[in-house]
């Protein structure tokens, strides 16, 4: 038998039409009828709200003008290319059903989902220092390890708490703080003992995300509230101020870095500072989150309006 899904609302003329249509329709081309009120989901509602009433019927999908005749070849082509259903008392109790609610209430709060994951990624690396301190080394070396691939964790472009300075850059970045080689007594070039190195009572206890790390995840995670806010009045960014606020910056300040380490540019000699690491970083994880967010809540809007129709018809 072929399902139609007849989208409608209280008040609505057309749609009432429409549904006498395929009443008169029924012992010609018998037909399971599934009106869905679109103002008992907010996802529905955007959809259809200006286009109703809505039918689908098998893979066809008609809207306003629907003449009767309309219903009728779509009906035709549907049972004779066999778009049939099942009942929806079955659906309910299938996996299919149970899988699509899972999706329906992750499009309907991706947003929170996401925000907490990042909450979370950020905040067990900031967790470390805290255990170190408090003589839980054990956890606190789990933490770190468990970042060791997402992060080259070097001390001297580390955040640390509880001791002398937030910092401890080495003397190539001109900062004026007590550097990394004074304060360690370590050679920067040992890319090996500056991961290792957690700190001291001293120095205080590295976080175990570098500091554009950092950066990059905390201005994702506070556009994401932003977002979260305004989300309805916000456009996606434009691909242009994307790239020249979000990538050059970054670019520039990581890609010198990155080139004044290699033996063949070693002439550039540039070493970034905790400041411009956090501000490129920033506006790369901004600039991302906006471009990216508003594309993912349309996605989402589209999902909920799906799997609600599928979900939440009655049989007639």
């Amino acid at each position: 038998m072929v399902k139609v899904t007849l989208f409608t609302r209280e008040d609505c003329k057309l749609c009432d039409q429409v549904a006498e249509d395929l009443k008169s329709l029924q012992e010609q081309i018998p037909h399971q009828l599934v009106k869905i009120d679109i103002e008992s989901d907010p996802a529905l509602n955007q959809k259809y709200k200006e286009i109703i009433p809505v039918v689908e019927i098998g893979p066809y999908t008609l809207k306003a003008p629907i003449t009767a005749q309309d219903l009728q070849i779509s009906l035709r082509a549907a049972r004779d290319g066999q778009y049939g259903t099942k009942q929806i008392e079955d659906q309910k109790t299938s996996v299919a059903v149970r899988l699509n609610r899972y999706v329906l209430s992750f499009a309907r709060h991706w947003l929170v989902f996401i925000n907490l994951f990042i909450f979370l990624y950020i905040g067990l690396p900031g967790a470390a220092p805290l255990l170190v301190k408090a003589g839980a080394i054990g956890p606190a070396t789990v933490i770190y390890k468990i970042y060791t691939p997402m992060c080259h964790q070097l001390a001297y472009r580390s955040w640390f708490l509880f001791g002398e300075q937030p910092a401890y850059p080495i003397e190539a970045a001109n900062v004026s703080t007590i550097s990394y080689e004074e304060a360690t007594g370590l050679n920067p070039n040992d890319l090996e003992a500056a991961r290792d190195f957690i700190g001291n009572e001293r120095l205080g206890y590295k976080i175990g995300l570098c500091q554009r790390d950092i950066a990059i995840y905390a201005g994702i995670f506070l556009f994401g509230l932003i977002f979260a806010i305004l989300r309805k009045r916000m456009k996606p960014l434009p691909m242009l101020a994307w790239f020249l606020i979000g990538i050059v910056p970054i670019a520039l300040d990581g890609g010198s870095q990155l080139l004044s380490s290699l033996s063949l540019f070693s002439f550039l000699s540039w070493e970034s500072t905790p400041f411009l690491r956090t501000l490129t970083g920033s506006l790369f994880g901004v600039m991302n989150a906006w471009l990216a967010y508003p594309y993912i809540e349309e996605s989402m809007i589209e999902t909920q309006a799906l799997l609600s129709a599928k979900l939440a018809g009655v049989v007639e």
